[in-house]
């Protein structure tokens, strides 16, 4: 079927899985955003990622303290996503930013019968669309939520007959981030995805399946090299566990990041994932920083992407202003 792929995100169990994460639907909230985070093993829910936090943990973005539009793409054999942030911090309202994530399965050609009669062109798409808002309470904490409305739509050009449908449901994300001390540079973090929203409902109520629940929580530790060995040089390490609300099997993720003079940045990680998202294996990653530009790229280097020939590429361009 045409539609297989697509279906099996939106809807696991419609797909043919027996149990866990395949009694789940939207399983398109799972597939990563964000180049850096791609590249540290997704293993980021203590990170200040800028932009990229919103999809992790909201918390992220609570000590921003410039304005950024930001860019994020990628492309797998799944299809193409892009999401596109503006965010704006405010010394006495905290930081508010806004987001659309849409994800393109690409077109599909449809012949209603062998008979003739033209052939249609399916469109299946997902959207996502994110209110977030953090902010700091006191020196050692940041929070943040995100109010997301989710859609998986099915459009048709031309004759398509009983093919065209759209599923919506909403979802909220919650999520902190904590230091022992000031200046401290151990950082930890807590979020929990999509812990609020109705089941996705693809056709009618036998068709419907409950949105992907997630629990992360992890540390970030900063070592500064000392000079004498290579100056101006940092080195981050992350450790995550990711799993269910109701915690079973958590899936451990890992990333290491080496920076220079913070213009420069070279990741590695590894994220286990126990869903069908395709989201997990070692990643690589890339950045640089050019005055208030950003630029990262990471890729994917397993799966079933790399093995089609077409690891799974994130880039993302960040303008801070």
């Amino acid at each position: 079927m045409a539609l297989a792929f697509p279906l099996a995100l939106a809807s696991a169990a419609r797909a043919g899985a027996q149990s866990g994460p395949a009694e789940e639907g939207a399983l398109f909230l799972l597939l990563p955003v964000g180049a850096r985070s791609v590249g540290m093993g997704q293993a980021v829910v203590a990170d200040r990622p800028g932009s990229e936090a919103i999809w992790w943990n909201p918390a992220g973005i609570g000590v921003s303290t410039k304005r950024e539009a930001a860019i994020h793409h990628s492309q797998s054999v799944a299809g193409t996503g892009d999401v596109v942030t503006v965010l704006v911090p405010s010394s006495l309202l905290g930081v508010l930013a806004l987001s659309v994530n849409i994800f393109d399965y690409g077109e599909q050609e449809f012949n209603p019968s062998e008979g003739g009669g033209g052939v249609g062109t399916i469109i299946p798409r997902s959207f996502v669309y994110a209110a977030t808002y953090a902010t700091s309470l006191g020196s050692y904490v940041t929070a943040g939520l995100t109010y997301k409305l989710i859609q998986f739509r099915v459009d048709c050009t031309g004759p398509c007959p009983d093919i065209e449908f759209s599923a919506s449901t909403s979802a909220l994300d919650v999520g902190v981030q904590f230091t022992l001390k000031r200046s401290s540079p151990l950082t930890f973090g807590v979020a929990a995805r999509n812990v609020v929203g109705l089941k996705l409902q693809v056709n009618d109520s036998d068709q419907s399946d409950a949105i992907p629940k997630r629990l992360q929580v992890g540390a970030q530790y900063r070592i500064d090299v000392p000079e004498r060995i290579a100056p101006e040089t940092a080195i981050r390490i992350a450790f995550d566990l990711a799993d269910e609300l109701r915690v079973g099997t958590p899936a451990p993720r890992f990333g290491v990041s080496v920076s220079y003079r913070e213009r420069f940045h070279v990741r590695g990680g590894y994220a286990v994932e126990r869903s069908r998202s395709e989201a997990g294996g070692p990643s690589i990653g890339l950045g640089l920083s050019a005055g208030n530009l950003v630029f990262d790229v990471g890729r994917m280097i397993s799966g079933l992407s790399a093995d089609a020939g077409k690891a799974p590429t994130y880039l993302s361009l960040r303008y801070l202003f």
